[in-house]
């Protein structure tokens, strides 16, 4: 028969690693959409759409600088629970 296996510590790991791969690229965003609305502010331009193309190229920048690191945590992240499954007794 299999092992018990920590399901909270894997929910754990499963958000770390959601918040690992999201964060880098949502606050890439968040800071070209400041840029854009400070400069918004200071030349009163009301345009709706200026903030996206920034924004797109920021986390798309972002997701190209990061992809590595991406790569490696979510390698490890898979290995982990590949690990938890045959621990388990699963195949």
């Amino acid at each position: 028969m299999g092992h018990a296996v920590d399901v909270q510590e894997v929910l754990r790991q499963t958000l770390l690693v959601a918040v690992k791969l999201g964060a880098p690229s949502l606050l890439a965003s968040l800071l070209a959409g400041l840029c854009v609305s400070l400069f918004q502010a200071m030349t009163q331009i009301s345009e709706a759409t200026l903030s996206f193309v920034p924004k797109f190229i920021a986390a798309t920048a972002t997701l190209i600088l990061t992809a590595s690191f991406m790569h490696a945590t979510i390698h490890a992240y898979a290995e982990m629970i590949f690990d938890q499954l045959i621990k388990a007794g699963g195949v």
